[in-house]
């Protein structure tokens, strides 16, 4: 379809607006905030006991916390061939390798997605943060692209997936701008390879390891209106499809921050680097800074922060987030 901007609400230009605005408005520089580990605890189940609303913004560290960790055992587990034929050092980086083939390629891409988009997290760690807010009136945006909050029971109506989905493919052809479900095709490209279902109806390695590096020329993906050559739906340049499930989410999200402007909102962000801060972390420091009833909260593992501009209301927690999660919860 063709996306028209002028006829809903664009929530990421929006946002993205937001976020240039605030790091060009925060002069006091950056704190780890006030209080000990505790009084902040104490404070965050304060405010998500009160507030009005709760927004969630998540990054890469929340996932991590879940357990899809992209390096280390879980990658040697699932891709000991890549690593031993190929030398790749992690699973983002395997993504962008040259492979000799295209049923090499998929064979990569299908084993990337089924772990990390049709496998359940090892850690609770989404379920317990839905235990959190599902009776707030509460909206979720995320550069994640894994599907683990819908999975969690989060509704989809108060989610924006702001980079893509790793269960959509999107067609290589710029005038086809409708993406598909890839669930199907995912599971034959690991039958294909060799992975056995088990008892649990999860796929996994065979006893005697034997498995191929590769898919039939015949399963290689194909748009089905079209039949053009696809990728994944994941947002690295202007192709990225922003297909009518996005624009509706965008415009959800717009309206939900226009429909709390000036009430107690409670601006929550989770596991949230720099790679893409004018998404997420610079837009929530701004809305809090021009909403005096706002909180801001930031969980990260080793980078939370908050400008000093907006300290006094501003929950800083260094940590493990699901740590922090469950003790929320406690």
């Amino acid at each position: 379809m063709s996306t028209n901007y002028s006829e809903i609400p664009n929530g990421y230009l929006e946002t993205i607006h937001n976020g240039i605005t605030g790091v060009r408005s925060f002069r006091g520089g950056i704190t780890s905030g006030l209080g000990s580990r505790q009084e902040n605890l104490q404070r965050l189940k304060n405010e998500l006991n009160t507030a009005e609303a709760v927004v969630i913004g998540a990054g890469a560290g929340l996932s991590t916390a879940a357990g899809f960790i992209y390096s280390g055992e879980r990658f040697e587990r699932w891709f000991p061939d890549f690593i031993r034929v190929y030398g790749i050092e992690d699973m983002y980086s395997g993504g962008f390798y040259p492979y000799p083939s295209k049923e090499i390629f998929w064979a990569y891409w299908a084993r990337y997605i089924y772990i990390n988009r049709y496998m359940d997290p090892s850690k609770p760690v989404y379920d317990d943060l839905f235990s959190l807010v599902k009776d707030k009136d509460y909206f979720v945006i995320t550069t994640n692209v894994d599907h683990c909050f819908q999975k969690a029971g989060f509704d989809k109506k108060r989610l924006f997936y702001t980079q893509g989905d790793y269960g959509l493919f999107q067609s290589t052809d710029p005038e086809n701008r409708m993406t598909y479900d890839n669930r199907k095709w995912v599971m034959k490209a690991m039958e294909a390879q060799g992975f056995i279902l088990n008892i649990d109806g999860v796929y996994e390695i065979p006893e005697n390891g034997s498995i191929s590096m590769e898919i039939p020329s015949s399963l290689i993906p194909r748009h089905p209106d079209d039949g053009s050559e696809v990728t994944m739906n994941l947002r690295s340049d202007d192709s990225f499809v922003e297909d009518d499930g996005w624009v509706k989410a965008s415009a959800a999200y717009a309206d939900f921050l226009r429909e709390h402007k000036g009430m107690h909102v409670l601006f929550m962000e989770i596991g949230v680097g720099n790679n893409t801060p004018v998404i997420i972390k610079y837009p929530f420091w701004q809305m809090t800074n021009d909403n005096s009833k706002a909180v801001y909260a930031c969980l990260n593992y080793d980078e939370a922060c908050c400008p000093q501009q907006i300290e006094d209301r501003s929950i800083v927690i260094s940590g493990d987030s699901a740590e922090v999660i469950k003790l929320l919860l406690a």
